[in-house]
């Protein structure tokens, strides 16, 4: 359709510009179904006229950008940061930043607008640069206020007892500035998992599960543990054509189906639970290895594309229980 239409932009979140790497990479059939493979460098090579757009809503993984960068080119492909509160943009990277910041990073803060990294625990003091914090935005583009909710208006806006009076917006994202003005957004605070007593990132777990050449989608939360509080589970959606093999199921979906190595095509690749710890125990510390996987065909989504992580780690415990009762097949 973007030949067609001789279309130069797209626009979206991380898991549209996943669905459409899957169309590319994995074969599109007419009507969306089926089709023959279609190798990275043939799709590389299609017709189009794209050269730029933006990925936003949602983190967006580094070693997502770089398959954008390698497989669609969009040269001119930017990241936006912001929320419905601060009308929506506050940080942005632009075409002209050096590679490691447009893959890594959220940009810097746009003109007439002001960004601030504090301690959540105490959102009068900022941190120093480098130091993870709570971000927070404050100008013009800062809302009112929530309508008919004072007190949840008041728990996310403060103003300043300065000259200026600035108004910031808390937004709940914990974030680092660097020294030269970027900003990497590390997660939701209220995502982060505490594993006997060690702070867990969950877009660290899921940038590096993001580069397995058979995980298509992955997204990690913290489950209850009677040892450590905390867990990391991860929720992986395979690529198209992989068979999986221990974790546990979610959904009813193929690839939530674990298999056996004499079902279906003997020569299909496969895709194991313990390939994803062994995976992650290479590239990152032992104790952000998952000890869950469970594997999904789809996510609960917002209808902004957002996954909804409350509603996996509910999956997550219901499932847990399940096979503790034996119930679960």
């Amino acid at each position: 359709m973007a030949a067609d239409h001789r279309a130069t932009g797209l626009y979206g979140v991380a898991t549209m510009f996943v669905a459409m790497l899957e169309l590319l990479e994995e074969g599109m059939g007419s009507g969306g179904g089926g089709g023959a493979v279609l190798p990275p460098d043939q799709a590389a090579a299609l017709p189009t006229h794209l050269r730029t757009g933006i990925a936003a809503g949602s983190s967006v993984p580094e070693a997502l950008m770089r398959r954008l960068f390698a497989t669609l080119g969009l040269p001119d492909l930017v990241i936006c940061y912001g929320m419905t509160e601060t009308a929506p943009v506050s940080c942005m990277t632009a075409p002209r930043d050096p590679l490691a910041k447009r893959t890594t990073t959220v940009g810097r803060v746009l003109p007439h607008t002001a960004v601030k990294i504090v301690d959540p625990h105490d959102r009068t003091r900022i941190v120093p640069r480098g130091t993870p914090g709570e971000l927070a935005a404050g100008g013009y583009l800062v809302m009112q206020g929530y309508w008919g909710d004072a007190a949840q208006t008041a728990a996310v806006l403060r103003t300043d007892d300065t000259a200026d009076h600035t108004t910031w917006m808390h937004s709940g994202d914990e974030a680092v500035m660097d020294a030269d003005g970027y900003v990497a957004v590390t997660g939701r605070l209220t995502d982060l998992i505490i594993r006997g007593g060690e702070n867990i990132h969950p877009l660290e777990v899921e940038n590096c599960l993001f580069q397995h050449p058979r995980v298509a989608e992955v997204s990690v939360v913290g489950v209850p543990d009677a040892r450590y509080g905390e867990a990391v589970a991860a929720f992986v959606v395979p690529h198209g054509g992989v068979r999986v093999q221990g974790g546990l199921p979610l959904g009813d979906g193929p690839a939530a189906r674990p298999t056996t190595p004499s079902d279906g095509d003997a020569d299909a690749p496969t895709l194991s639970a313990d390939d994803v710890r062994g995976w992650v125990r290479s590239r990152l510390s032992p104790h952000l290895v998952p000890a869950h996987v469970f594997w999904t065909d789809a996510y609960p989504k917002t209808a902004s594309g957002k996954i909804q992580k409350f509603k996996l780690r509910a999956a997550a415990v219901a499932a847990l229980a399940a096979r503790e009762k034996g119930t679960l097949l």
